[in-house]
């Protein structure tokens, strides 16, 4: 998906740098709720115990001059650019790295904006390449993120878009529905060798468990294996024990 926009720790005028570590931008962001003047957002964000609403910054001081004035590209006392990329809505300065504002987000993307689309259903910009390619989930970026918890649809950090339709910035199985996140089946030939190389304990050999897979949900009973258990299904170790082990035929 489309990555929101990206804003050097805090502060006063006077800096020497430029921006801070999330934007490049040469003012700051006189805040609306506190009137305290950070470079961006985050940095305000990071420093204090409330939110900075981004849309409703009204004015800015050049970090060259230290003119506060309306919000704005460029400064109205030295004509320096506060950033080559300026958006008046969401009041984002930054170097250009072919944003845009989608007005069905709401927030800025990083694009470039011909090889991005708005998924109406999902409620978010996708690479072109899963226009009519991917499952739709309604409204799918409006949640935080099942691992790390950051917040999808405004993050700068890339989600990833899983067959089964959910998001998430890293990992391997979806924690919402369990899925596999990537094509595992170089990884699930592995464990076949592993497993082939790794018998199990004389009292284990016989025994069996029902198993239910994450990845096709279907039930079979499979041999009992420590490093895992393979469906019969779709081969997947994506697995989950469904049922009890069965009693080894010795031990009846």
């Amino acid at each position: 998906m489309a990555t929101a926009e990206g804003e050097d720790a805090g502060g006063g005028p006077g800096r020497a740098r430029r921006g801070c570590e999330h934007y490049d931008r040469g003012c700051f962001l006189k805040a609306p709720c506190c009137g305290k003047l950070y470079i961006c957002r985050l940095c305000h964000d990071n420093n204090e115990d409330h939110p900075l609403d981004r849309f409703k910054v009204k004015e800015v001081l050049c970090t060259k001059c230290g003119k506060l004035q309306n919000a704005q590209q460029t400064c109205e006392e030295c004509s320096s650019v506060f950033g080559e990329y300026y958006c008046d809505i969401c009041h984002l300065f930054d170097k250009d790295k072919k944003q845009y504002h989608c007005e069905k987000c709401g927030i800025c993307r990083i694009g470039p904006k011909e090889e991005f689309f708005h998924c109406l259903k999902c409620n978010l910009c996708l690479s072109l390449s899963l226009q009519g390619h991917h499952k739709c989930i309604e409204n799918v970026s409006r949640q935080n993120c099942p691992i790390c918890l950051e917040d999808i649809h405004t993050s700068r950090v890339v989600a990833h878009v899983l067959p089964c339709g959910h998001l998430l910035h890293r990992g391997y199985r979806c924690p919402l529905c369990m899925h596999s996140a990537l094509d595992m089946t170089r990884y699930w030939r592995q464990l076949d060798n592993e497993v082939a190389q790794t018998p199990m304990p004389k009292e284990y050999q016989n025994m069996t468990v029902e198993i239910l897979c994450n990845d096709c949900s279907a039930r079979s009973t499979v041999q009992f294996h420590i490093l895992g258990m393979k469906c019969k299904s779709c081969e997947s170790y994506n697995t989950a024990q469904d049922g009890k082990c069965g009693i080894p035929l010795e031990q009846q």
